[in-house]
């Protein structure tokens, strides 16, 4: 795989930069409900091949992917903790 097929892949599943693999799975769920050919309507049967090869890139970055599990990268991905503990100690905004 290469940077440019992921970029596609997130490009045709309609997702931004940070994606969970629960919305990975649900964009592809509504998109194969919309696209695919025993739907009814007239779907281009390339379309949903599509899809399924960008589901594929997608899964396998996101299996592949090595998770961090450090204290920067914890509270990037939860600004609420983030917050808390920055203004936890904090005269007005804390408990004081």
């Amino acid at each position: 795989m290469t940077f440019a097929e992921l970029q596609v892949s997130l490009v045709a599943f309609g997702l931004g930069e940070r994606a969970t693999l629960k919305e990975i799975k649900t964009r592809h769920r509504e998109l194969v409900k919309r696209y695919h050919p025993d739907a009814g309507g007239t779907h281009d049967p390339e379309q949903i091949r599509k899809i399924n090869a960008a589901y594929r890139v997608l899964l396998g970055y996101a299996e592949s992917y090595r998770f961090s599990f450090a204290e920067e990268e914890f509270y990037e991905q939860n600004p609420e903790a983030r917050l808390r503990r920055q203004f936890m100690d904090d005269p007005l905004w804390g408990k004081g």
